[in-house]
């Protein structure tokens, strides 16, 4: 196990705040005298399937812990992720059935070890411990924390005075994601700075069930792609960790030139002396912002898909959009129907340009859209069924949309 000061240094990089102050150093003293590594917990709630760069921000600081000798748990919340967190909330989640959690939960077991070790990390589902639990333990577990103390949370608070509904399963959230901490008697616990309310009252329960309090470590939460919201499936500002290489490319050269920086310092593999090349360049008034994106998806898709993946998605890239030229294998989509018109917000759905006609409507909007490099601004607009056409959506979706009378 490294030296202490070594240890404090690596784990300190990135994070925002170490709480209480001084009691992870004491923790870590005894690990380096003992030779007994930390229990380092982090969960994750299975609410929409695959795991995105959002994600692999506290991931990548359990590598750190994990590389430094310690024990690494991922709590994968079958139950907690059938209430949902309220953490920066302002309604109720949809609930999900827990069949809906466990098919979300399939691909998170593969895709944690694209950043940690298998053969070094723990995965528990607080299923086992809820799923026994009687509702006689319930009420003990609610009664550790007071109303006051729950509407305390921003989240709650600012509900609660705009009179909009919490439903009291919500309440329960952050007394689940205690638990958990009591069940695997965490050392540590990491999340995101929307986390540390939860994280927090791990603590209180923890000692309310004579276990040791865990100290807590949050992170910065990565900007979706928009620059605006948190990456979330949910609103569609994410880079899957597992999309195509060119998707995930294209996607990150979408990003604002304000976030280029921060992408580079919280998701990307570069080493000390690059990043603080990176940023040096960043403040210089001659560096071209794109050539930094450039390297930045190429690391990003290298990571994990493998070097050449990323040079050759940066080359693809490169090819269609700067020298402005539509791919050689562009996908085509046929659209069966009977009408002389359809509605372009369902062309775009029916090409997996987008999720919903929603989504469909806001890519509008926003000015993403183009038909024939014609941009469409019109989200009610209706496309004749009597010839084919071009489709752009975004930077990187292109399809050939044809049609057959049904």
């Amino acid at each position: 196990m490294k030296p202490l000061d070594e240890q404090l240094k690596i784990i300190r990089s990135g994070t925002v705040e170490i709480l209480p102050e001084g009691d992870l150093e004491q923790k870590l003293e005894r690990c380096v005298t003992e030779n007994r590594p930390l229990r380092v917990k982090q969960g994750f709630d299975p609410t929409a399937p695959d795991i995105h760069l959002g994600h692999t921000v506290g991931l990548r600081k359990l590598k750190q812990f994990q590389d430094l000798g310690h024990q690494i748990v991922l709590i994968v919340g079958d139950y907690t992720g059938m209430v949902g967190d309220p953490s920066g909330r302002s309604a109720t989640r949809p609930q999900l059935t827990n069949d809906e959690v466990m098919r979300n939960a399939e691909t998170y077991q593969t895709q944690f070890f694209k950043v940690l070790d298998r053969s070094q990390t723990e995965v528990r589902y607080n299923g086992e411990w809820f799923a026994r639990m009687s509702f006689a333990e319930l009420i003990a577990l609610a009664s550790k924390v007071t109303v006051a103390r729950i509407l305390e949370r921003d989240d709650f608070e600012k509900r609660y005075r705009a009179n909009e509904p919490i439903s009291v399963h919500e309440m329960f959230y952050p007394l689940m994601q205690a638990y958990d901490s009591v069940a695997i008697e965490a050392d540590l616990e990491i999340g995101g700075t929307d986390q540390k309310f939860n994280l927090l009252t791990g603590r209180q329960i923890q000692e309310c069930y004579g276990v040791k309090p865990q100290s807590i470590l949050t992170l910065p939460i990565l900007p979706g792609t928009d620059g605006v919201m948190r990456m979330s499936k949910s609103t569609g500002n994410y880079i899957g960790i597992d999309e195509p290489p060119d998707e995930m490319f294209g996607k990150t050269m979408s990003i604002p030139d304000d976030l280029i920086l921060p992408y580079f310092e919280l998701v990307a593999d570069v080493s000390v002396e690059r990043l603080d090349d990176i940023r040096a360049a960043f403040k210089d008034s001659k560096t071209n912002p794109r050539d930094l994106k450039l390297e930045l998806g190429e690391t990003i898709v290298g990571m994990y898909h493998g070097a050449d993946a990323g040079k050759t998605a940066r080359e693809g890239f490169i090819r269609q959009f700067s020298k402005r030229q539509t791919p050689d294998d562009m996908e085509t989509t046929l659209i069966k129907t009977s009408d002389d018109e359809i509605r372009l917000v369902e062309v775009i759905v029916e090409a997996c340009c987008a999720g919903s006609l929603s989504e469909a409507k806001r890519k509008i909007q926003q000015g993403g859209v183009r038909v024939n490099d014609v941009k469409q601004e019109d989200p009610q607009s209706l496309i004749t069924t009597d010839q084919p056409f071009i489709l752009k959506v975004g930077k990187r979706h292109y399809r050939r949309i044809e049609f057959a009378k049904s």
